[in-house]
Parts: structure tokens; C-alpha cells; sequence
């Protein structure tokens, strides 16, 4: 006698999906956080054996040491979510800062420098973004190419010598704070804050992990992946022009062949042990602020 075909219990279906729900969600939290731990442990080892480190003084010190490659950590995240990477980051830095600072001497147009350095940041990531998006020249040639071009530029408008400025009128960004938090800090959180709206909040972000996760599909849905790369570098050039201004306005000079060497280093490094993946798709600028 034939059975009679009972519908599958709605509770059995959901059951496997939760649990691959639960399992994804915990994936992405140690991606997130799986070098909180460790920095945890750290802090908790340097406060016993060095009399100070937690003081206040030295944790605002650590903080300002770190703004600046959060900085340039936050803008090479878009980017290798999407699959590529920027080595000029810190090349751009150095001629961004040099123009900032022989801006600022101009005499009664000192505050010039601070739209210089955007404007030098975000020009040579457009640059970068549009060798890439629109050539289709791979990242790792074009921005390997702009680290050497870009710090020779730096060296040329900075006639090879340092520039100061003793009198910078935007000094305050690098020394001074804001209800006991250095400005530097406070940049450094606000560029996170807006990276993870933009990431987490927007369909631009979206449409920036569907780039990483698969170039092609995204393209046949629809995405115009050409503008999301050149927006990711472009980005990261920006973020580049305001790490110079913060680095200016903190050493009241600019150098163009010392300032920000390996600087990318730091940057890609603070993004990878963030749980960001190298080939993109994956990844979270709290996890990026963690590795930093």
C-alpha cells in the first residue's frame, strides 16, 4: 500500500540553514576579530612589564603613531576588496605632503596646502584608478610603476631637500585635541566610521565586495565595475593626500625621498591581518582598524 507524501517539516528545512547561517556569522566574526585577541594580550603583557604603558599620555602617543596608517590602511581596504592593490600609497603621501608644505608658504595662502595635498592624493589616484580600470593594466605593474614615478616627482617639485614650516597654520591637525583626543585620532576614527558606512551601509559598498567576490558576474549584473575601481583607487589616493596633511601638520616638514617609505607595507599588512582577503570579496574595515 502506498504511503501517502508528507510535505517536509518546515522546521527540518530551517534547521540546516540555520546552522549555516550560525556558521557564517562566526566565520566572519574571526575574520573580524582574530587579532583582537592577540592584541588584547599584548597590551595586558606591555602594562605589567613597562611602567607607564597604560598611562594615558602613552596610549594617546600609540594612538597618533597609528593615525596615519589607519589612514592609508582605510583607503587600501577598498582596494584589495576588489581584488587589486596600491604600492604608491606611500609615494603619494610624500608629494602630497611636499606640495602641502610649499603651499603653506605662500605668503597670506598658508591654508592652500590642505586642498593641495587632497588634490595631489586624489589626482594620482585617479590616475592609478584609470590605468587599471580602463587599460585593464594589472595593479600590481601600475602601482609598482607610480611608487618609483610618484617619489620621483616628490624629489623634483621638493628640490631634493626638506621643506619646512615653522609657522604651518594647520599645525593644530598633527598637536592639537579635542577634549583630550588628538586630532590625529579623531581624523583616524572618523575615516573608519565613514569606510564602514560606505562598506556596510551602501550599495556602492556592496557593489564593492560583489567586484572582489567575481569581477565577471558583477559585470553581467550589471555593476559598472570600471567605475568601482576607479572609485577604490581614487579613494586610496585621497586617503593618501590626508595622511600628508596629518604627517605635515605633525613634523611641520616634508621630505621627498624619506617620507613614507614602506608606508604601503604597513598599510596592506594592517588590512591582511584584518581578515581582509588578499584576492578580495572578503573583508571589514573594523577588522582593518584591529590590524593597524
Amino acid at each position: 500500500m502506498n504511503q501517502p507524501h508528507l510535505p517536509a517539516s518546515p522546521v527540518g528545512d530551517r534547521a540546516p540553514q540555520a546552522r549555516r547561517d550560525r556558521r557564517a556569522r562566526i566565520q566572519s566574526l574571526m575574520r573580524t576579530a582574530g587579532m583582537l585577541p592577540v592584541l588584547v594580550l599584548l597590551c595586558i603583557g606591555f602594562a605589567f612589564m613597562t611602567d607607564g604603558f597604560a598611562s594615558w599620555q602613552n596610549l594617546s602617543i600609540v594612538a597618533q603613531q597609528a593615525s596615519i596608517n589607519i589612514v592609508l590602511a582605510a583607503g587600501m581596504t577598498f582596494v584589495i576588496l576588489t581584488g587589486g592593490i596600491d604600492l604608491s600609497v606611500g609615494s603619494v603621501l610624500a608629494a602630497a605632503a611636499v606640495g602641502a608644505l610649499i603651499a603653506s608658504n605662500i605668503p597670506g595662502l598658508g591654508w592652500l596646502g590642505v586642498p593641495v595635498a587632497l588634490a595631489i592624493g586624489l589626482a594620482f589616484g585617479i590616475i592609478n584608478g584609470a590605468l587599471i580600470s580602463f587599460l585593464r593594466l594589472p595593479p600590481f605593474i601600475v602601482t609598482l610603476g607610480a611608487l618609483t614615478a610618484v617619489r620621483g616627482i616628490a624629489r623634483l617639485i621638493g628640490n631634493d631637500t626638506t621643506i619646512f614650516n615653522p609657522q604651518l597654520p594647520f599645525a593644530a591637525i598633527g598637536n592639537g585635541s579635542i577634549l583630550g583626543v588628538p586630532w590625529l585620532v579623531v581624523i583616524a576614527l572618523v575615516v573608519v566610521a565613514a569606510s564602514w558606512f560606505i562598506l556596510r551601509r551602501t550599495v556602492l559598498g556592496m557593489r564593492i565586495y560583489s567586484v572582489g567576490g567575481n569581477r565577471e558576474a558583477a559585470r553581467l549584473s550589471g555593476i559598472n565595475v570600471r567605475a568601482i575601481e576607479l572609485f577604490v583607487y581614487a579613494a586610496s589616493g585621497l586617503l593618501a593626500g590626508l595622511g600628508a596633511l596629518m604627517s605635515a601638520a605633525r613634523l611641520y616638514a616634508a621630505n621627498g625621498l624619506q617620507l613614507g617609505q614602506s608606508y604601503e607595507l604597513d598599510a596592506i599588512a594592517a588590512v591582511i591581518l584584518g581578515g581582509t582577503s588578499f584576492v578580495g570579496g572578503v573583508g571589514s574595515i573594523v577588522g582593518t582598524l584591529i590590524g593597524a
